[in-house]
């Protein structure tokens, strides 16, 4: 038996998965909770030996029989953390993550030294957001000098265990490209950005590595540590979003993935750089050569979490609630925005519910709101695809969401796509897989492309397939219009 294995470092758990690719299936799993500082000020970090000891708990849980078969290695991780290490290799501050909000002051600060928002898109096809990772970078300058002064490698979450399984300092295009620090467009780090946060920056980024190259190695220490054959190829790994897309086989035209998890994010495989950054639609490149532009926000199942917990009700029994309200839940409206949000750009956002009367106070209508609030959201991202010439062809939904037979539905009809389901459920963990042996099989000198492997290891659930509604989705029409109508009226608060 040969396997690859895809580590997924998620926000709240690493898990490890092993696929045997000659049998085509997953044969080994293992995961690990990972703990988050929060903080009321926007506060959202972790620390890197949490991540070291989360890697090992999953690889010791794992037979070694199978551990043994393993002939490489990839990694996903979530996106725009700042990960500060010192000469030695060593944390010299927690790893501020993707949903860490504390950094607006040091957006609006880069933003006026770069000039406004129009040349900041110029510049790195994104807008200066507090979830990426330059103004981590500068908030640590600010907030921490003595620290900042000993800084040496600059490492987003999934490098670093690239860096801890290698020792190699290095990073891909598509999670380099929500780095703030980078333009999508040119494939370059931008000078101007660097120069702004420090002069001497940019002399500590990394070397930047096509997607189907290696990171480098496993080294004979960390083999020991975790039980896995020394010097076998790790892939060059990518984002969790980056990683999705091709654990859901969105590495062509057309193909849309939806992922409904703590955050939200909708995107899609373009052969040419694409992005509206106004609209909240980012220009990151792919882990796969292409470009994938990609919305995101910062509340997805976070809202119906909170709400569920609320109203003391199982996963089962919520759905079952919400399902008994009608489309547009009789006018009540969630503004889901526990963690302040992203898109729209309201780093101090609060989350409300509006629209309540006499006659529509009930669980069964907010429990419902707050679902169709988290799609509500991605419409707007989907409007920006078609108006850029994206012509979208189905939408791939992966994360917690995706398991709501109801949820799947009032995708379909919000976006008014056929929703799809792939048939594994570690889709980022599937997608650090399959380029783990796209990276395998190009050292062995089988040349193939990544969309071969897709369409080969990439399955699509046939019996749940849901198509939109068109009665729903003219009902969703108006719902969505009430939803902007209250986004508008409230957004001049958190400004």
């Amino acid at each position: 038996m040969k396997t690859v294995a895809g580590i997924d470092l998620g926000t709240q758990s690493m898990k490890v998965f092993v696929y045997d690719f000659e049998q085509k299936k997953a044969v080994a799993s293992a995961s690990c909770p990972v703990d988050i500082i929060s903080e009321n000020d926007g506060t959202r970090e972790q620390k890197t030996e949490w991540y070291d000891n989360a890697l090992k708990h999953c690889f010791t849980n794992i037979p070694k029989e199978i551990r043994d078969t393993i002939c490489a290695l990839g990694v996903s991780g979530h996106q725009h953390g700042f990960v500060p290490l010192d000469a030695d290799g060593k944390a010299l501050y927690n790893v501020k993550l993707w949903n860490d909000t504390s950094t607006a002051e040091e957006c609006k600060i880069l933003t006026d030294k770069i000039g406004g928002d129009k040349k900041v898109i110029a510049e790195i096809c994104n807008l200066m957001l507090p979830g990426f990772t330059a103004p981590k970078i500068f908030w640590l300058k600010r907030h921490k000098p003595e620290l900042f002064a000993k800084l040496k490698y600059i490492m987003l979450p999934h490098d670093y265990i690239n860096f801890k399984l290698t020792g190699e300092y290095v990073m891909e295009y598509g999670d380099t490209s929500g780095t703030a620090l980078f333009n999508s467009a040119k494939r370059v780090w931008s000078k101007k950005v660097c120069s702004i946060i420090d002069p001497k920056l940019e002399d500590l980024l990394p070397k930047l590595i096509e997607s189907d190259a290696p990171a480098g190695k496993v080294t004979q220490a960390i083999a020991a540590e975790l039980g896995i054959p020394a010097g076998i190829p790790v892939s060059s790994g990518g984002g969790d979003n980056m990683m999705g897309a091709i654990g859901t086989g969105t590495v062509e035209d057309g193909f849309l993935t939806m992922s409904m998890g703590t955050s939200g994010t909708l995107y899609g495989y373009c052969d040419k750089p694409l992005s509206d950054p106004q609209n909240g639609l980012s220009g990151f490149c792919s882990s796969t050569g292409g470009w994938l532009p990609l919305l995101c926000t910062m509340n997805c199942t976070v809202i119906t979490e909170e709400v569920r917990g609320l109203f003391n009700l199982e996963v089962k029994e919520f759905d079952k609630v919400a399902e008994t309200a009608p489309i547009g839940a009789n006018g009540v409206v969630v503004l889901p925005f526990l963690n302040g949000e992203r898109t729209p750009n309201l780093p101090n956002g609060r989350a409300s519910i509006t629209g309540l009367t006499l006659a529509n106070t009930s669980r069964e209508n907010i429990c419902r709101a707050a679902m169709e609030s988290a799609v509500f959201a991605m419409r707007g991202g989907l409007e920006a695809f078609r108006k850029l010439g994206f012509k979208p062809k189905e939408i791939r939904l992966i994360g917690g969401g995706s398991k709501s037979r109801l949820w799947r539905q009032i995708a379909a009809d919000i976006l008014n796509l056929p929703v799809k389901l792939p048939v594994s459920n570690e889709a980022a963990a599937l997608g650090a897989a399959v380029q783990a042996l796209w990276c395998y099989k190009n050292l062995s000198g089988e040349k193939v492309s990544i969309a071969k492997l897709c369409a080969e290891h990439v399955l699509i659930d046939s019996e749940n397939i849901v198509s939109p509604k068109p009665e729903n989705v003219k009902q969703y029409d108006a719902a969505y219009a009430e939803y902007i109508k209250n986004l508008n009226a409230v957004m001049p608060m958190y400004v």
